[in-house]
């Protein structure tokens, strides 16, 4: 230790004997050098609980320790939670050094922040809203503040890449550093993360115009065991409509109330809806047993006050407490020492599982991870779905990712982000007062994170945002807000370019059957399931936000639909793998690991009995009743574009976890079909994008031309290039 230990300022030395550490982790000894020089940016990529933030701010904290003027740090955090988990992290090192540490988001106390306005110095903690209001409110304030600013770590890095939020963020970096006049000597950029795919890319996304080089640090072993249990249940097909305790949701309740009850858990059940009714279910067994409720609800939708609650029972480790959650928890708030994480459906990604498994197991113990996933018993009219039972292969497949192959999704670094880019120019134009065209497209398409984006495009982007009044050009040529702009920029929702998917009404008639996120691909004439039946799309309404639908025939629906975010590639191979092999189990050494129970193996028996009896190893195309079948074993975007292709060509077409359906068709029509369309000039992305009614997704599309909200959306829901040479290979 005494190599990387001496390295470090004496007073953080000594704040590292007070903690009793025997020695510093692997990542934390590699990380002292690269950050101490500051030369170069630098990406600590480790799993969760491995040390990473200290393997920043140990040697980030001794090279600032005498600075007194100005922020040394710059610490952004995806969520105002993890900043204050962060600043009590922080407290006794900053204590021992006498180094101010600042909270800065919409609910921290206006003391701190007064205090720092007066004289800033330290670690400044926030997240990009508030940085992007500080630039336009108080451009004079933040130059001076950053003046001497040594580095900027940004935290969780994962759930920055790829996403509209993330370029906002990387546009900001670039827009400080030109404040500050640092383009030609940039700050640091550090990136923490536990679940980064495809390492050597990430350098490209931490910093587009790659200024610095970067170094990545990663763990060379795995801190953590695993512990990992798959368990099967089967949803009867005749239910008794007086009593719900023959379900398979009642059975898991059951399961999670005798796993969890007495220690400290968390629940992952996807969709609110499913939280609350888990939640509810646990409680009324509580009451039923008249014992204290240890269970309750985390999602987005519940106030802030009723979150932070619960967030600080978990971290007391005083009460036995499970949460049940959606996504909320799964990013790095220092929750305690979580005893296992339960997963009720098949996980989004494989990402997602890693950053999830990573909340259990700190602290030297397992991580734990338990699935409990239910499918339809099976009859003659059963679904394809359900009949290989891709729910349970789905999750089988990311277990084996994760665990055997060590692999993650990668950021999808192919998408515009066009509302982002008019955000941000909306945002320069009110930092600065007024800006040249080619000053905007120099700082944000050049340099910026928006590259992708053609000088044709950004013209017509700027004329469009004229035209609807959030520009004004004067005679000078400058561009200034305009009366809409000006509206927009003044308003305290502006600094958040993110926005929850808009929900759309469900009408079959007048009668509503709920609401649907509109993140997902909706074609007029495509047949989609909801609440539990099938239905026909007869109107999308996008001004009324209502998806107005028919009831259509057809065999049962699938139990497991594969709603939300989009599937990769990877993990539809691995499923095909799975059941081509019939194998599930992982490979440590020469030894198979078995990890599911006995339930559990019936249903994968089921998969595997259907698999090789319709011959799916040898064919793609297969005849289920009055329907065909395609299987491409490729991911959403690759199923999205054959069911758009499929839609021009006049058939019905759905697509139920990566199985396209073709209703009232005959094999040989679609491998016909398929022939055709693997000869002919294809459709580009933003030519099946017109296809789609509703493509506002993100915050600002609806101040987007038509054209630049068709070429967006192509992006993020097709893949013509990979569809097409899928195509080939068929007909080949």
């Amino acid at each position: 230790m005494m190599d990387a230990y001496k390295y470090l300022d004496t007073r953080v030395q000594k704040w590292l004997f007070k903690q009793g550490w025997p020695d510093l982790r692997e990542i934390q000894k590699k990380a002292i050098l690269p950050i101490l020089e500051g030369k170069k940016d630098v990406l600590i990529s480790a799993s969760t609980a491995a040390g990473k933030t200290e393997a920043f701010f140990l040697p980030a904290c001794s090279a600032i320790a005498d600075l007194d003027d100005g922020f040394g740090i710059l610490y952004i955090s995806p969520l105002k939670a993890l900043i204050n988990d962060q600043y009590r992290r922080l407290e006794s090192l900053s204590e021992m050094l006498d180094m101010e540490v600042t909270p800065w988001h919409g609910d921290s106390p206006q003391s701190k922040k007064s205090k720092a306005k007066k004289k800033p110095s330290g670690i400044l903690l926030i997240t990009p809203e508030s940085l992007e209001s500080l630039l336009v409110r108080e451009a004079g304030w933040t130059k001076q503040a950053f003046a001497n600013l040594k580095y900027i770590v940004i935290d969780e890095f994962h759930a920055f890449i790829g996403s509209e939020r993330g370029h906002h963020l990387l546009s900001i970096l670039n827009r400080i550093e030109h404040l500050l006049g640092r383009y030609n000597n940039p700050i640091p950029r550090v990136a923490l993360s536990a679940t980064l795919g495809e390492l050597d890319k990430v350098p490209h996304l931490l910093r587009p115009n790659q200024a610095l080089s970067c170094d990545i640090i990663t763990s060379s072993k795995s801190q953590s065991t695993f512990k990992v249990q798959v368990q099967g249940y089967f949803e009867p097909i005749d239910l008794k409509a007086d009593d719900d305790r023959d379900t398979a949701e009642y059975e898991i309740c059951k399961k999670v109330y005798d796993l969890c009850r007495g220690g400290s858990h968390l629940v992952f059940a996807n969709s609110r809806k499913r939280t609350e009714s888990i939640a509810a279910q646990l409680t009324d067994f509580c009451e039923q047993n008249i014992v204290p409720n240890e269970f309750y609800p985390h999602h987005g939708s519940l106030s802030k006050e009723i979150r932070e609650e619960l967030e600080a029972r978990l971290q007391k480790e005083t009460l036995p407490t499970t949460a049940v959650c959606t996504m909320t928890l799964e990013l790095g708030i220092d929750i305690g020492k979580v005893n296992s994480v339960v997963q009720v459906t098949a996980p989004h990604s494989v990402s997602s599982l890693r950053q999830r498994m990573g909340r259990s197991g700190r602290r030297g113990s397992p991580a734990i991870l338990r699935m409990l996933i239910a499918e339809n018993e099976l009859s003659e009219k059963s679904n394809i779905v359900d009949c290989l039972r891709l729910e349970l292969i789905q999750s089988l497949a990311m277990i084996r990712l994760l665990i055997e192959s060590k692999w993650f999704e990668p950021a999808d670094d192919t998408l515009m982000h066009f509302s982002t880019l008019l955000h941000q120019v909306l945002a320069m134009t009110g930092q600065w007062g007024g800006v040249r065209a080619d000053q905007l497209f120099e700082l944000l398409c050049k340099n910026g994170p928006f590259q992708h984006t053609s000088i044709q495009q950004f013209k017509m982007l700027l004329s469009h945002m004229g035209k609807v009044e959030l520009l004004t050009q004067l005679s000078s040529g400058e561009l200034v807000l305009g009366i809409l702009g000006e509206r927009l920029v003044g308003h305290y929702s502006f600094y958040a370019v993110f926005k929850t998917p808009e929900e759309y009404r469900v009408l079959v008639g007048n009668k509503s059957l709920g609401t649907l996120p509109i993140d997902s691909l909706v074609l007029e004439g495509q047949h989609i399931i909801f609440s539990g039946k099938r239905w026909k799309v007869i109107d999308v309404d996008p001004d009324n936000k209502v998806i107005r639908v028919e009831k259509t025939k057809g065999g049962k629906p699938p139990k497991f639909g594969g709603e939300g975010m989009s599937i990769h590639d990877k993990v539809r191979q691995e499923m095909f793998k799975i059941l081509s092999e019939g194998d599930y189990r992982i490979s440590v050494g020469n030894q198979k690991i078995d990890f599911i129970d006995t339930k559990a193996k019936a249903l994968f028996g089921e998969a595997i009995d259907y698999f090789n009896h319709s011959n799916l190893k040898g064919i793609s195309i297969l005849q289920h009743g009055n329907s065909t079948c395609i299987f491409t074993w490729m991911g959403d975007k690759v199923v999205n574009t054959l069911v758009a292709l499929l839609t021009q060509k006049g058939f019905v077409a759905g697509a139920y976890a990566g199985v396209i359906e073709v209703e009232k068709s005959n094999a040989e029509s679609i491998v016909s079909c398929i022939k055709e369309l693997s000869k002919q000039c294809m459709s580009s992305n933003t030519e099946l994008a017109k296809l789609v009614v509703e493509k506002k997704i993100e915050k600002y599309d609806e101040f987007l031309p038509e054209e630049l909200l068709n070429v967006g959306y192509g992006c993020r829901a097709f893949d013509i290039e990979a569809t097409y040479k899928w195509l080939k290979n068929m007909h080949n």
